[in-house]
């Protein structure tokens, strides 16, 4: 099996695909993995599209061992696009980082074809000619700390929904695919890219003042157990944020996914919230992608 190749046409260009039947998760091989993500590409792909990719590979499927890839490796074609940003006090010497950009979907079944089963990207853009763009989007990622659950995160959430009302912004809530919640808001892109930073830290210890009980907004772990921790710094532009519709590495197949504002307040047990790849389609069948305001409901910071 090992040297299975498989040639396939995608969108007009030629992909050489191997090893569909090898198992990357225990019961979920990698050609389900690539038929997933080509799926969901309709909808995923404006959520990738312009953002730096940090890809999350598993060669060996999630039982082996993981490793984090920000540049394009040696053997990229030369069609996918890719974007040099600056890296400064990179660990490996460089000042620059080659990314991928995920624009298209010959792009996104190359990176599942590597074993890419978790696709991670910032809140800024990459202009067309490179220029590095201030964000536009605004995320707190709601982490449990044990023993609280997901059902916490999601009060939370209402919780921080509102508070983001007051000063005039709509918020959208999707799954980490774990065991949280990420909840963004769509933003006019500041003058300064640290203003996202100073008001998301600003919200979250707003919260945590207001419910010191239920939430904490410090990074010390020792504070979180059983609250939820409002995690206000993937709004930094160093950090990415795990990309909606993406697979999760677990021992089954589990999704960032979108979800309703009336889920999260019917929510009364964690497994409410986990999502397989068919139900996750299913979903957007039933209900397009819930986070497409994300792409035009562009509001200034308070």
């Amino acid at each position: 099996m090992s040297g299975e190749k498989t040639p396939v046409e995608v969108d007009g260009r030629q992909l050489t695909l191997s090893n569909l039947g090898k198992n990357l998760y225990p019961e979920f091989t990698k050609g389900e993995v690539i038929d997933y993500y080509a799926r969901i590409a309709p909808v995923m792909l404006p959520h990738l599209k312009d953002r730096a990719a940090t890809r999350i590979r598993w060669p060996e499927g999630v039982d082996g061992g993981k490793f984090f890839e920000k540049n394009a490796p040696s053997h990229t074609p030369g069609w996918i696009r890719t974007a040099t940003v600056p890296s400064p006090g990179s660990t490996r010497g460089r000042d620059t980082v080659e990314y991928i950009v995920i624009d298209d979907l010959p792009t996104l079944v190359w990176c599942a074809n590597l074993a890419a089963l978790e696709l991670h990207v910032p809140q800024w853009k990459v202009g067309p000619r490179g220029k590095i763009h201030n964000p536009d989007l605004l995320v707190f990622d709601l982490d449990p700390g044990d023993p609280a659950t997901v059902v916490e995160a999601c009060e939370v959430a209402l919780l921080l929904r509102d508070l983001l009302a007051e000063d005039g912004l709509e918020s959208y809530p999707k799954t980490s695919g774990k065991k949280g919640l990420h909840l963004y808001v769509p933003i006019k892109e500041p003058k300064e890219a640290e203003r996202t930073s100073e008001y998301a830290k600003s919200v979250a210890e707003r919260l945590a003042a207001d419910h010191p009980r239920l939430i904490v907004a410090k990074m010390e772990r020792r504070l979180r157990k059983g609250r939820i921790f409002v995690d206000w710094s993937q709004n930094n532009p160093a950090k990415t944020t795990v990309a909606p519709y993406s697979l999760r590495a677990a021992s089954r197949p589990s999704v960032s996914t979108p979800v309703t504002w009336d889920e999260l307040e019917a929510c009364q047990d964690a497994a409410d919230l986990v999502f397989s790849p068919g139900e996750v389609l299913a979903r957007v069948d039933k209900h397009g992608d819930l986070l497409k305001p994300l792409l035009e409901d562009h509001r200034p910071l308070p």
